[in-house]
């Protein structure tokens, strides 16, 4: 039989869904690496064209808000089509938008090409597009597939970042842009196509999990294109609490995360922390969200309800912002990191994992474009620009931290009132 089916002589081959997960990880490090070294950028743009906080945080929102609206049809599409084609396309408009930005001199340009050509680039080879198509590969190791393939974004965040601020410093801010856009094109168009070309596991005779072929089970014959006549009603989630509850607390949780994530080297920087120590923050950040998506992804599959590994994360991500508000050493704001870091790792775990324990995996690609929109688009991208003004009205980062813990305390209660199907 043809490698479609994963069984060759009567022998079973490696099952394709983890070859999934795996396009997923290194798809999802390039795709956040790149966001997330965003604020290597802030201050050397500042110093260049002289524009406030808030205006170059601005282009963070607006990319994060594209993200989510781009989200809602790049999870449509991913119920529809092999999530290749739609993570080629989104990595070749990122790489365009990215190589742009190196060319910009006003905010507006900076808008467009980083914000809307980025945030929609972004979107389609996102969370949406690579964590439903790992889930719907499997149901037993659901956790433990979709916490590896978001360790990606730990990964990604973590070799991204030190690597940005190297050519940034030696090299010029408009370098990076450029070295980032070669690798998010290069990355997300040739692994995409080579691991992330099937739908899911039904098409080629297999079961969830790596259940065998049956006799009768297609053969090289992939469904890439076969898009069925009506697309997936969303009526069945939209009008249970369950997703709002979640909409509500994620949408909060990475408003704080956001808000962080592009102005930590900033206030790092402003506590009279090395530059170094300030970026590596980030990197560590990134390392202790690999450890926590591990994790948070092999207790969802051991517990009764995955809502308590949530509302774990939210706790131990608003412990790190407690510690951050009295940030003045390398130490504290490595301890920071770290417990930020791991809590932070949950969010990228859980929320497909939720959304398929309530709803089913039928429509995982539409049920989570639709709570990206909210969570990234509407949290994500109100978290920097929110920031960004309450630094440029008050001088100081001190009130913007503590909106995040006030936030992040609240959903760590508020999702535990989320009913089970």
């Amino acid at each position: 039989m043809s490698e479609a089916t994963g069984v060759r002589g009567g022998r079973t081959r490696f099952f394709w869904g983890w070859y999934v997960a795996t396009g997923a990880f290194l798809v999802l490090a390039v795709n956040y690496g790149a966001r997330y070294s965003f604020g290597v950028f802030v201050q050397p743009m500042v110093a260049e064209y002289g524009w406030s906080r808030s205006v170059i945080s601005a282009g963070m929102s607006i990319l994060v808000l594209a993200y989510g609206i781009g989200g809602i049809f790049a999870g449509r599409l991913a119920d529809r089509i092999a999530p290749r084609w739609i993570i080629t396309a989104g990595a070749s408009l990122m790489a365009v938008g990215l190589l742009l930005t190196a060319l910009i001199r006003e905010p507006w340009q900076f808008y467009v090409t980083y914000g809307v050509f980025g945030g929609f680039g972004a979107a389609c080879m996102g969370v949406v597009v690579c964590n439903s198509s790992v889930g719907k590969w499997f149901i037993r190791m659901r956790g433990l597939a979709i916490g590896i393939s978001s360790v990606g974004i730990g990964v990604g965040t973590m070799a991204t970042v030190p690597l940005a601020g190297f050519i940034v410093k030696n090299f010029g801010w408009q370098m990076g842009f450029v070295c980032i856009a070669a690798c998010v094109l290069i990355i997300g168009v040739g692994l995409s196509q080579w691991l992330m070309g099937k739908t899911k596991p039904e098409d080629y005779g297999l079961r969830p999990d790596g259940g065998g072929a049956g006799r009768d089970a297609p053969a090289c014959n992939p469904k890439f294109f076969n898009i069925p006549s009506a697309l997936p009603s969303l009526r069945p989630v939209l009008t249970k609490s369950p997703f709002w509850i979640m909409a509500v607390c994620y949408s909060l949780a990475v408003m704080a995360e956001m808000s962080v994530m592009v102005h930590l080297i900033a206030y790092a920087l402003d506590q009279r922390i090395d530059k170094v120590a300030a970026a590596s923050s980030l990197g560590i950040i990134g390392m202790a969200s690999i450890l926590g998506r591990f994790f948070f992804g092999w207790l969802s599959d051991h517990i009764g309800d995955a809502k308590y590994a949530s509302a774990l994360g939210f706790f131990l991500m608003a412990a790190g912002m407690f510690l951050l508000l009295g940030t003045t050493s390398v130490a504290t704001l490595f301890v920071y990191a770290i417990l930020f870091g791991f809590g932070y790792g949950s969010m990228s775990a859980l929320m497909p994992f939720l959304l398929a324990d309530r709803f089913g995996p039928q429509i995982l690609g539409s049920s989570y474009g639709m709570l990206v929109f909210f969570v990234t688009g509407i949290g994500g991208g109100a978290g920097p620009v929110i920031t960004g003004y309450i630094y440029d009205l008050t001088g100081s980062y001190t009130d913007a931290w503590l909106l995040n813990l006030a936030v992040l305390v609240i959903v760590s209660f508020l999702i535990l009132t989320l009913k089970k199907r």
